[in-house]
């Protein structure tokens, strides 16, 4: 194996780093075995503790996994890699239903908003300064009362994938397992291994997660459980208030459980939400504006528990401190003026709604309950990802979501107008049909 590359370094960080970089460049496989340690500091004349630190570093970042006496080996699916590379490439004149991207014309104009933030900020804001402004504060607090978010202190973060990644490294540490959705959100499945977590699937169905895996999951030793409330990345699921209070009854079960909702579709989802909060001792309720007024807005509102809230405004001070000021207060402009009606969640509810009907009319087994995604199983990712591309519709392909779920495509319906539905459905349906030269028995 070190013939086919060279390892090299003489510090346990140049190790760990010209290891990371084979693996990003393809040099070193998923599942590849590395050398012992032994025989790697024999090679490198260094000491077999320098090797162990470098492993260690690349098992902390998600890079390697260590099997006992087996060794240790590249794992499957490296956080080096991230699953960017399951995008498709769009070719010239397709219409990319790929990119799960909100449609720009239902996103609110932005300008008036920050040209009166900035007017109305007064002073500008300084070191020390309170991190969160206070009308957002009682805005969004306002907010989650009426969905049933308990109480508790709030903070904000650049972001729900931000937020998540927070809450999970103030809480676990390296080679903790969490427990998530699949198939589920490609960018936490990627964070997971980042932060040298584990993670294990639990399955979904158009209600959320279910109850017996979650169970599962818990009992094997998942320490945290992360759920998407409404609009699931990639199905469209929305956790239904009977889903919700079986969650709950299995969280109570399992107190020492970390609880992460995602829900990002709050604006854009006609459905209302139903929050497991407060099942454990220990939880967070997660609420982006971006999908609903804009991606560039990168901004989350955070309420939990108290000690989960002050882990992580204790280490975002270490970091970028705070969450500008100015988008906090454009962003409570826009709610105040109520900038997204109702109107935005009904276009994409029509849209998704058609093109289920279209394709159950074609005999396609499809789902998408709430969001702006259809999700389509079928029989060979693969072939129909490339058939949908030659018939001039580029979708995800569900390798990018997946960890155990059987394939299937992830269809984003924002571009869509009424004239695009009838054709699309009947190129799905071709697509999704076994290729004539296999067999699916």
């Amino acid at each position: 194996m070190l013939g086919e590359y060279p390892i090299q370094g003489r510090g346990a960080a140049e190790i760990a780093a010209s290891v990371e970089h084979a693996v990003g460049s393809g040099e070193l496989l998923p599942g590849q075995p590395l050398p012992p340690m032994r025989e790697l500091a024999a090679r490198l004349d260094v000491n077999p503790n320098t090797v162990a630190a470098a492993y260690r570093t690349l098992r902390e970042r998600g890079v390697i996994e260590t099997a006992g006496r087996r060794g240790s080996r590249v794992r499957p699916k490296p956080a080096t890699t991230g699953r960017d590379e399951l995008r498709v490439d769009v070719p010239e004149g397709a219409r990319d239903l790929s990119t799960g991207n909100p449609d720009p014309a239902l996103l609110p104009a932005l300008g008036p908003a920050f040209a009166e933030a900035a007017a109305r900020a007064g002073a500008p804001a300084l070191y020390g300064d309170d991190p969160a402004d206070p009308d957002l504060v009682r805005a969004a607090r306002s907010a989650l009362d009426a969905d049933g978010v308990p109480a508790g202190p709030l903070t904000l973060t650049s972001g729900s994938l931000d937020a998540i990644e927070r809450v999970l490294a103030a809480h676990l540490r390296p080679g903790d397992v969490v427990a998530v959705e699949d198939p589920g959100w490609g960018s936490v499945l990627d964070l997971i291994p980042a932060l040298g977590l584990r993670a294990v699937p639990v399955g979904v169905d158009d209600c959320g997660p279910l109850p017996a895996e979650l169970d599962t999951a818990l009992h094997s030793g998942a320490r945290a459980l992360l759920v998407t409330t409404r609009a699931q990345n990639p199905t469209g699921a929305s956790v239904s208030a009977g889903r919700a209070r079986e969650l709950r009854a299995v969280l109570r079960r399992h107190p020492g459980t970390v609880l992460i909702e995602d829900d990002h579709g709050h604006g854009f989802v006609d459905l209302p939400a139903h929050p497991l909060a407060g099942a454990t001792p220990h939880w967070a309720f997660v609420r982006s504006v971006s999908k609903t007024y804009g991606p560039d807005l990168r901004l989350a509102v955070l309420a939990g528990d108290t000690r989960t809230v002050d882990l992580v405004r204790g280490r975002q001070r270490l970091g970028p401190g705070w969450v500008s000021h100015l988008l906090q207060r454009a962003v409570v402009r826009l709610w105040a003026d109520g900038a997204v009606g109702p109107e935005v969640a009904a276009s994409y509810s029509t849209r998704r709604g058609r093109l289920l009907d279209a394709l159950a009319e074609r005999g396609v087994t499809a789902h998408g309950r709430s969001g702006m995604n259809v999700w389509v199983p079928v029989p060979d990712e693969t072939g129909a990802v490339a058939r949908l591309l030659q018939s001039g519709w580029a979708v995800a392909p569900g390798a990018r979501f997946r960890l155990n779920s059987p394939p299937a495509i992830r269809i984003t319906v924002s571009p869509l107008a009424e004239a695009d539905i009838v054709p699309l459905a009947e190129a799905v349906a071709a697509a999704v049909r076994p290729s004539p030269a296999r067999s699916y028995g």
